[in-house]
């Protein structure tokens, strides 16, 4: 999303895109502003405290607010005015996040108890190549389902046909194909999704696939190997799997919503983008109305609260830094903002370049929404399975069963650049709703 995204986003209004990051100027070391040096340290104690990542996090989010409040102020004023402008701006990009985490927390529980899952080596082959489809099937869904969505789906389906034993590479390898899938997609990853709010041709991101079909055997195809040799497939087993196809349409149902919301304002009235978290409340809205039919575990809601809270900590820090420009645009800062996602939130990093133009969309929709693969908490959906698979916290791991994803993003980025080249486009003229927000603000 990577809700997205991961993670849907106000990006409408040009004048609110200006905003993001945009703090005072106050003390540096070594030129570099020392809220970076409070972030760095913070993603620093995430990767080495990773029993304890929920505290580093608040911690790291308490320091850089009193700094702010001390140093600098915030880009809508100073003192606690200030922190308070900063957090309602910010708003409907946290509450949307908190929902769908918590959200696709019970849609995964929902296709859990729905007997699929267990059904599923009936159908995938006993040997690597059912790995590999596995991750096949979660990019294909990710086209068309949030990120964090296909993720989830995936790890559940992972956590049954594995028997319960899943590398952490496989794990990066499930959230990689989420992202990868979503990446060409305006409805698959947040990220694009800001895109086609801002104004961004839907065919304009369409290209992205193919870094994110090349990416994806880089990585898919030798993590696939390592789950065979860690835990192969479950034989297929005999007896009935009776599957629980309300249960099923209760998913869909709620997928729809979601999708359906999302769609519906962006074509009808993209200004409530910018008022409510639409898409998550499309998703509680379905997940209520179903509840007749099949009661939702709300224990796993509860369950996913703590680690959504922490990515909330971390997008809100990152919205804290004073990022108020990019290099100039070109693929050699698309390619480095691939790599800057898998650490800072992705969102301010498209709203910028948004506002900046002059970018290829669909190479910059791979680099911001593949790149956040690289690390655990550098998209939505490797926060969403964390919560499934709290051993994933471990940055370490990660990188050390997962480095072929970091392989599979410069690899996919110029098989790319080779194939279709560098050809910024500037966005469409956005929805004139839109438009209107924007001079409001």
């Amino acid at each position: 999303m990577a809700l997205n995204q991961e993670k849907v986003e106000l990006a409408a209004a040009a004048d609110e895109l200006s905003a993001v990051g945009t703090a005072g100027s106050g003390p540096s070391l070594f030129e570099i502003p020392v809220e970076f040096l409070l972030f760095g340290a913070t993603l620093l104690g995430i990767a080495v405290f990773h029993r304890r990542v929920f505290a580093v996090a608040m911690t790291g989010l308490a320091a850089i607010v009193l700094y702010k409040l001390v140093f600098t102020g915030f880009a809508h004023g100073v003192g606690l005015d200030g922190l308070a402008a900063h957090f309602w701006h910010e708003r409907v990009i946290l509450a949307n996040l908190l929902l769908l985490l918590v959200g696709f927390a019970v849609l995964s529980r929902h296709f859990e108890e729905s007997k699929a899952p267990d059904a599923m080596p009936r159908i995938l082959a006993d040997n690597w190549t059912g790995a590999l489809a596995l991750l096949g099937i979660v990019f294909v869904l990710s086209a068309f389902l949030d990120n964090i969505a296909g993720a989830l789906i995936g790890g559940v389906a992972a956590k049954h046909v594995f028997q319960g034993k899943v590398s952490v590479g496989y794990l990066a390898a499930i959230v990689a194909a989420s992202n990868a899938g979503g990446a060409g997609s305006v409805v698959g990853d947040t990220t694009t999704t800001m895109m086609w709010i801002a104004g961004v041709s839907p065919l304009d991101v369409l290209h992205a696939y193919v870094a994110a079909i090349a990416s994806f055997f880089v990585f898919a195809i030798p993590l696939s190997l390592a789950q065979h040799r860690y835990a192969p497939i479950q034989a297929h087993r005999e007896g009935a799997f009776r599957i629980d196809w309300l249960r099923i349409a209760v998913v869909g149902v709620i997928l729809v919503a979601a999708i359906g919301g999302n769609a519906s304002a962006n074509i009808y009235a993209p200004h409530l983008l910018d008022l409510y978290p639409v898409i998550g409340i499309a998703i509680w809205a379905a997940i209520f109305a179903t509840a007749a039919l099949r009661r939702p575990d709300f224990r796993a809601a509860a369950a996913s609260v703590k680690g959504s809270v922490f990515l909330l900590a971390l997008v809100a820090c990152a919205s804290l830094m004073p990022v108020e420009k990019l290099p100039p645009a070109s693929w050699q800062t698309a390619f480095g903002l691939g790599f800057i996602s898998s650490v800072f939130d992705n969102i301010p990093l498209t709203a910028l370049a948004l506002k900046q133009g002059g970018y290829d969309w669909g190479i910059l929709a791979f680099a911001v929404g593949f790149g956040g693969s690289m690390v655990w908490f550098g998209s939505s959906a490797g926060v969403a399975i964390s919560n499934l698979f709290p051993e994933t916290r471990s940055v370490f791991r990660w990188l050390k069963e997962g480095w072929w994803i970091a392989l599979g993003y410069v690899v996919g980025f110029f098989v790319l650049l080779a194939m279709l080249g560098w050809h910024p486009n500037e966005p469409q003229e956005p929805n004139p709703a839109t438009a209107a927000v924007s001079a409001e603000h």
